[in-house]
């Protein structure tokens, strides 16, 4: 089974990328982030004549928004929708599969650009949303795979310059630490890092801001795909599929893949 992540940054905008990408990668499960789309004009025949017939949504006007489509089928009647910002933002949807594994998407707040929850009350609500996850996950019992777009890079391997980010929000030691914790209360295992040991260069995010990236490389590990304990057993590889970021009017991220042998 291969499950891919992607933080589209608009599903509509990248109907093209996204039909490419499936063609040529014949993904099972896509999980996107902040796909900027109601669930009433989410293109969801167009998923559909692709082979991904089966889907949950949870779409939002002009931000946000998260959905997985899928070419297996999975139980609907156990999809969740949790709101750890609490706040009815679209960030979350989660699947129960046919094997009974679990897989959760989300799509954490990026938190703004001053690291002080006193100053900026968005990073505050990026730091709880962090805490209430750290909650749910301390006491999940299926076994779990966890994707998305975190929005934060913990290692100084994630980030091309650990010394120039200290001080800028993805990369804070507090940030960091949040989600060390979140980490902790399950045992998750990084893929990324699981397949692709530090210090291995492994972004998946490059601003738009860059006249061109693959020169600059100015890359941080913002999205990441976590397993339970009993699963990475199932995991025999996972890569980023980093040739997307230099298609026409891309996404800023690219995809992560990682296939399953379930």
């Amino acid at each position: 089974m291969r499950i891919v992540s992607w933080n589209i940054n608009s599903v509509r905008a990248r109907l093209s990328h996204i039909e490419r990408f499936l063609k040529e990668e014949q993904p099972d499960i896509l999980c996107l982030q902040e796909t900027k789309a109601t669930n009433a004009v989410f293109p969801a025949v167009f998923f559909k004549e692709l082979g991904y017939i089966y889907q949950a949504i949870h779409g939002q006007p002009s931000y946000n928004g998260v959905a997985i489509l899928s070419r297996v089928p999975f139980c609907e009647s156990e999809t969740i929708k949790y709101d750890w910002q609490n706040n009815q933002e679209a960030r979350h949807i989660g699947i129960k599969l046919a094997n009974g594994v679990r897989l959760e998407n989300v799509y954490i707040p990026a938190g703004g650009d001053i690291p002080d929850r006193d100053i900026n009350p968005k990073f505050g609500q990026k730091l709880d949303f962090i805490t209430r996850m750290t909650k749910w996950s301390s006491s999940l019992e299926q076994p779990t795979i966890l994707v998305g777009d975190f929005n934060i890079a913990p290692l100084e391997s994630d980030v091309w310059s650990h010394r120039q980010l200290l001080n800028v929000v993805s990369h804070t030691a507090v940030e960091i630490a949040h989600l060390a914790q979140f980490q902790a209360s399950h045992d998750w295992i990084d893929l990324g890092r699981h397949f692709h040991a530090a210090p291995k260069r492994l972004y998946t995010w490059w601003s738009y801001r860059a006249k061109d990236w693959t020169v600059s490389d100015r890359g941080r590990r913002l999205d990441h795909m976590w397993a339970s304990p009993s699963l990475i057993d199932k995991a025999i590889a996972h890569r980023v599929c980093e040739s997307c970021r230099n298609w026409i009017k891309p996404s800023d991220h690219v995809p992560l893949l990682t296939e399953f042998r379930f």
